[in-house]
């Protein structure tokens, strides 16, 4: 197996396997890294894919880069090309902007623990202004407590961070993370529920099984898409990808067209 090599583009990515391979592009979640799918993303390097991994906008690599998810969709596009493309919760709802944005670009699209939106606008604001607490509250304790904080949330249920994961975390500033929430939260985000529909890729949607709120959200999205899937991953709370990776790698090798 080739070593992860540096791929240029607008954000900090890294690529291992054949170029002339098929293509999974891996997009992590908020307050984590690209190096968050490294385990899962160097076994289908193993099996002869072409992985990348990015940081995100406010993320490590790419702390200093600001962007909405639509701007996002547009620099993960740029970075992936033609391919698969697998996303965790914020990961997902930029991946979800690209698949709508350049669906010529997604042979298929697997989606772990990600919302398509808040339809009520009311509650969408309020989502919104919680996140700027969140912010203030970040900005007032720093990146590491905060940090800390934000992976024992019930939300992750038993997940336990180990001092690597920590480490790599920790490689996320306040500013870029508060920039991420702003400008590409849940709140900051405009529904895409009516517009699943248009999605013409298999789509694949997975939550941790213990995670009830998305586990529902995963199946009203399989619902929604004319060739969708939905798979609930047992052992697991929202960061499935973590808590069961076995689980989720025989789940996105099925989906990997």
């Amino acid at each position: 197996m080739s070593e992860w090599r540096p791929h240029a583009g607008p954000l900090a990515a890294e690529r291992m396997g054949d170029h002339r391979a098929h293509r999974i592009m891996f997009v992590h979640g908020f307050a984590q890294t690209g190096n968050s799918w490294k385990p899962i993303a160097e076994w289908f390097a193993r099996q002869g894919f072409l992985v990348t991994l990015v940081d995100l906008p406010g993320h490590a690599g790419s702390t200093n880069v600001r962007a909405d998810l639509r701007r996002t969709a547009d620099m993960l596009a740029q970075i992936g090309g033609v391919g698969t493309y697998v996303g965790y919760s914020l990961g997902g709802r930029a991946c979800l902007h690209l698949a709508l944005m350049y669906p010529h670009l997604v042979k298929s699209l697997v989606l772990i623990g990600a919302n398509p939106g808040i339809d009520d606008a009311g509650e969408r604001a309020a989502r919104r202004e919680a996140d700027d607490t969140l912010c203030e509250h970040l900005q007032e304790i720093g990146v590491e407590a905060f940090l800390d904080e934000w992976a024992a949330q019930p939300l992750f249920g038993t997940l336990q961070l180990t001092p690597e994961q920590r480490a790599d975390r920790l490689r996320n500033t306040a500013d870029g993370l508060e920039s991420s929430l702003r400008m590409a939260g849940t709140g900051a985000q405009g529904s895409l529920w009516p517009r699943l529909r248009e999605l013409n890729m298999p789509v694949l949607a997975m939550a941790g099984a213990e995670d009830l709120k998305f586990s529902a959200i995963a199946q009203q999205i399989a619902n929604a898409v004319p060739s969708g899937s939905a798979r609930l991953i047992g052992g697991a709370a929202h960061a499935a990808h973590l808590q069961q990776p076995e689980a989720v790698v025989t789940a996105i090798a099925g989906a990997a067209v």
